[in-house]
């Protein structure tokens, strides 16, 4: 899963950096309401965990404005302020969930697992599928009519925003903001060079996906016509 981390308490983010990278999450780090406001709009993540009080603008002005820009990506609120008015406030204005400070970064887990059961968008060893594939993005396992391939993190990244909007035609920066981050510094031709190996790879499990060049625009993963 990809987390986007909006927090200033620098200490906490290395903290849960760390301990959700290592159950396999990928983590993106901002400090500052404004900055983090400009990440989510991206649209890029799978989940957002959001401080309430921020520098330059607060958590919930955060929430509010990128719910009204249509970007419905779950929130975790992270706040010191936990009192029943406050939660209400919090849920009220956008946010999936609410938990307070300090608190048991297993409790955290809990929470995000019950998010993904309730969203259907991300759990634990999901199964993708479209057409004639299948591909499992916790062993990074693609399956297909000829047999089964394993994919490498980006692979399984680039091949898992495909499939979670197949059919439908992906603008380059988008997907580059997605697989690789919105900051990330990569040149546009990283791009080019993963669509070929994922082309190679659905090849080799016998797919008839085609994996189109949207000329101008970016590309598109759909059935074949014949």
């Amino acid at each position: 899963m990809k987390i986007l981390l909006i927090e200033d308490d620098k200490n906490l983010c290395d903290t849960l950096q760390f301990q959700l990278e290592r159950e396999s999450h990928e983590v993106d780090i901002c400090h500052d309401g404004r900055d983090g406001l400009d990440l989510f709009l991206q649209d890029a993540y799978d989940l957002v965990l959001l401080d309430r009080m921020l520098p330059t603008m607060n958590g919930l002005l955060v929430l509010k404005k990128a719910r009204a820009q249509g970007v419905s990506t779950p929130v975790i609120l992270l706040t010191a302020l936990g009192e029943l008015y406050d939660r209400i406030e919090g849920l009220d204005t956008g946010a999936d969930d609410y938990i307070v400070k300090p608190f048991a970064f297993e409790e955290l887990l809990a929470r995000i697992r019950s998010l993904g059961r309730r969203s259907g968008k991300w759990m634990e060893n999901e199964i993708l599928s479209y057409g004639d594939i299948a591909y499992d993005t916790s062993l990074r396992q693609l399956n297909g009519p000829e047999g089964t391939i394993l994919l490498s993190g980006r692979e399984g990244r680039l091949l898992e925003v495909f499939l979670r909007d197949a059919g439908a035609t992906l603008r380059r920066m988008v997907i580059l903001s997605r697989v690789w981050g919105a900051d990330a510094e990569v040149e546009e031709g990283n791009l080019d060079t993963y669509v070929h190996f994922l082309r190679k790879r659905l090849s080799f499990v016998g797919s008839t996906l085609s994996l189109t060049t949207i000329r101008g625009v970016g590309y598109r993963l759909r059935e074949s016509d014949g």
